[in-house]
């Protein structure tokens, strides 16, 4: 029988409904997993105290089951507030933050069940596909620990890699969940922007921006994160669509950069994979400039960063300890015009037009998740991409502007492994509101490429 920390969310589910297994010995295998692997990797982050997990472990054991999670030990994003846990984002001015409330993503894992034993690493801030931070230092890629498990999501990304938990909570703004997942071997799923709630009175220009969403090592936990995320507005659809007509962007007709054999890795593993089901995979011209597309979003990402972070901004102390990425967009955010912005949402409106044709045409677009090969874990971010030179600290990541501009759903699909033994990942992207479609999707996919594994590492 798998060890229990090897186990999916749904099946621990299970096995603790039928009183299989309990959730004390759940928690018992989890901590004893979290003391094996994390100190090489470092994902999870402020774990609580032990007695007290082991307390909230043997209270759930006592009661009958309260949702899908009952009794099962999550882990929360270090982007969100959780009532009572050290909740930084990875910032030195929340080092000692200890919010006296949830966020709602935590109150809606709550009460599904889940017992949430500390939080998952991030960049600061969440700026930066690499999580690293001042605070609690740097998560390293369980596939080689020289490496960076990506981010922002990175921390929940390498505790599914490494099985420390079984299905973790994530948020992409720039790629968040679907860099990592592509760099960890696992599933991520941006949904369309609004399924997920976000917080109240988050601003509605940063709502069509970003959005939580799920990560798992299986399409079942995945999907059923989401309908616990989407506090129930998710429903699944089955089946896929029969010879679905899926678009493949490539590299954008040659405008984003790759490292040496990903582009041509991402392709074998999609017309793999097509051939097994019955694909009709088809190469797309660039639909729009990638320059349009990277002029829209930079000026937008910056006037919502500039928002968010301008607060600490004004004041020289606090100024002095955000880091250069947070410096940056805050400093362009300000210093933007109100024609600046009118421009920007005008070649946003371009791409949803663009859109429209393509979606007509096509039942999903895919393109690879990332540009480059897990990078090493000591770098801020790259200089260069495939010897393209980046002119900003996240050019290397271009490559996920254009379901993040458009607030489109976007499914982070593994694809194998390089020659190196690292993981690469695709970009299955559905239009606004076929988030059920596009998971049924990735149901097949999986049934074609089989089970996950849990990383030692």
């Amino acid at each position: 029988m798998a060890e229990l920390w090897a186990l999916g969310a749904g099946e621990l589910s299970r096995r603790i409904a039928g009183r299989e297994v309990s959730p004390v010995e759940v928690m018992r295998a989890t901590l004893a997993r979290i003391d094996a692997v994390n100190g090489a990797v470092n994902a999870v982050v402020s774990l609580r105290d032990r007695e007290a997990l082991m307390g909230e472990a043997r209270l759930a054991e006592a009661m009958a089951p309260q949702g899908w999670l009952h009794g099962i030990p999550v882990a929360i994003k270090d982007l969100v507030a959780v009532k009572g846990v050290r909740s930084t984002s990875g910032s030195p001015l929340f080092a000692n933050h200890v919010p006296g409330a949830d966020d709602g993503l935590a109150r809606r894992l709550k009460a599904a069940g889940a017992i949430v034993i500390g939080k998952t690493n991030v960049p600061e801030f969440g700026l930066g596909s690499h999580s690293t931070n001042p605070v609690h230092g740097v998560t390293r890629n369980p596939f080689d620990l020289s490496r960076t498990a990506g981010g922002s999501s990175g921390g929940a990304a390498a505790v599914l890699a490494t099985g420390m938990l079984s299905v973790a909570d994530g948020s992409d703004m720039m790629g968040s969940l679907r860099n990592p997942a592509a760099w960890c071997d696992v599933y991520g799923f941006r949904p369309s922007v609004g399924l997920v709630p976000g917080e109240p009175g988050e601003k509605a220009l940063l709502h069509r921006l970003s959005t939580l969403g799920p990560m798992a090592r299986s399409m079942e936990d995945l999907e059923r994160l989401l309908g616990t995320l989407s506090d129930g507005l998710y429903r699944p659809v089955d089946p896929a669509p029969k010879a679905p007509r899926i678009g493949w962007l490539g590299n954008w007709g040659g405008a984003y950069p790759m490292e040496e054999g990903l582009l041509d890795a991402g392709e074998a593993a999609l017309q793999g994979v097509a051939r097994d089901l019955g694909w009709q995979v088809e190469a797309v011209a660039p639909p729009v400039p990638a320059e349009l597309l990277w002029d829209s979003w930079t000026t937008l990402r910056s006037f919502v960063v500039a928002m968010e972070l301008g607060v600490h901004w004004r004041v020289p102390e606090e100024r002095a300890l955000l880091n250069a990425q947070a410096q940056w967009e805050v400093a362009r955010g300000l210093a933007l015009t109100g024609e600046a912005i009118e421009q920007a949402l005008e070649q946003r409106r371009t791409w949803l037009a663009a859109l429209e044709t393509l979606f007509a045409r096509y039942d999903a677009l895919i393109l690879p998740s990332t540009q480059m090969w897990p990078f090493p874990a000591e770098w801020d971010w790259p200089r260069a991409v495939a010897g393209r030179e980046t002119d900003t600290y996240h050019r290397w990541m271009e490559v996920v502007v254009p379901v993040s501009l458009a607030g489109l759903p976007a499914l982070a699909l593994p694809a194998g492994y390089g020659a190196t033994g690292l993981p690469h990942g695709l970009q299955l992207i559905g239009p606004a509101g076929g988030d059920g479609k596009l998971l049924a999707l990735g149901r097949d996919w999986e049934a074609a490429i089989g089970p996950r594994r849990c990383i030692t590492p």
